[in-house]
């Protein structure tokens, strides 16, 4: 059996591998099937952005349950996995931190890239939706230097996959927690510009999405645990391995959602405090103004008094502004409101 369609090369990769051996690093879209058959060999194929049709050509070629294409196509699709007949369809996304663009208002720096694939007896088919998130010859590496465990079946070529995924969300979660750290640096210091605020924002930002990919993985994996065979394998001590790795960056994440909530009510706390500074400067400056407006204003009065159009008056007036204004500036200043 084949399938009998056309798909621009560039966009498929594979290899196929027998008794962990591997026998050929790319076939024909048309040989997928036969090559599939045959029970004594691991067969990995990845489509990079394929069309409904090719998606829906390969599922009726394969057996794919036909929901699963679906689940493949929706825009928004949250990680997971699900059992079918004689197959399994999962849904993860792999991550990375652009570089920084100068502009303030260009919004968070997480960009997600969603892999899904399908588990068959003897294969596994990959779908990416771009080729930016998931480095595929990471992937390759990892499979080449853990050839002993393609003797498992599929299931080692999901464990690299997930492994190089999980491995992408925790340095996304690494940069973003470098980026906190730098923002508790400049917390501190006397100033609070916009720039500083639309970090703060999109850092959450951030976070909340990656937040959405990086937790359910828990469920991913194990699912996939739950659905392979308890065999005593080496193979399912790497899973439980991977799964730790997976607690651990749900673990981390959750710690820099709260790391950011911190920063941001402590930014607002500060403002607060910044502008209490400011108006106590302000009141104090206004009562030892008030001084020379109150002397002068008493002795300014139209009636005769002590000193009265006499040079007498004039050092009077104004040795009590320097006195009174004098204590004032020292009990401000002392009180470090000045």
């Amino acid at each position: 059996m084949t399938i009998d369609m056309t798909i621009d090369a560039a966009r498929v990769r594979s290899r196929v591998w027998r008794d962990g051996r591997l026998v050929a690093d790319a076939i024909p879209i048309s040989e997928i099937s036969d090559r599939i058959a045959d029970p004594s060999v691991l067969v990995w194929v990845d489509l990079l952005a394929p069309t409904r049709d090719e998606l829906l050509t390969v599922a009726e070629e394969l057996g794919l349950d036909p929901t699963a294409v679906e689940d493949v196509l929706e825009p928004h699709e949250r990680p997971k996995v699900m059992r079918h007949t004689d197959h399994l369809f999962f849904v993860t996304y792999a991550t990375r931190i652009a570089e920084p663009t100068g502009d303030p208002d260009g919004g968070g720096r997480l960009r997600l890239s969603r892999v899904s694939g399908f588990v068959l007896p003897s294969a596994l088919v990959t779908v990416r939706s771009d080729t930016d998130g998931l480095d595929l010859d990471d992937v390759l590496r990892r499979w080449d230097g853990n050839a002993d465990l393609l003797v498992h079946g599929p299931g080692a070529l999901l464990h690299g996959l997930l492994d190089a995924i999980v491995d992408g969300q925790f340095a996304a979660i690494q940069r973003l927690d470098d980026d906190i750290e730098a923002l508790e640096d400049e917390l501190f210091e006397d100033r609070a510009d916009r720039v500083f605020l639309r970090r703060v924002y999109g850092l959450r930002k951030d976070l909340v999405r990656l937040r959405r990919v990086v937790l359910p993985m828990r469920e991913v994996v194990n699912g996939l645990l739950r659905h392979r065979p308890a065999d005593g394998s080496e193979l399912e001590r790497w899973y439980d391995d991977l799964y730790d790795h997976v607690l651990r960056a749900a673990e981390w994440t959750e710690c820099l959602r709260d790391m950011v909530t911190t920063v941001f009510e402590t930014n607002l706390s500060l403002q607060d405090t910044r502008l209490n500074t400011v108006m106590k400067q302000l009141a104090a400056w206004a009562a030892i103004i008030a001084v020379p407006t109150a002397v002068t204003g008493w002795f300014g009065q139209n009636v005769p008094y002590p000193g009265f159009q006499e040079p007498a008056g004039l050092w009077l007036s104004v040795a009590l502004i320097v006195v009174l204004g004098g204590s004032l500036y020292a009990v401000f200043r002392a009180r470090d409101w000045i």
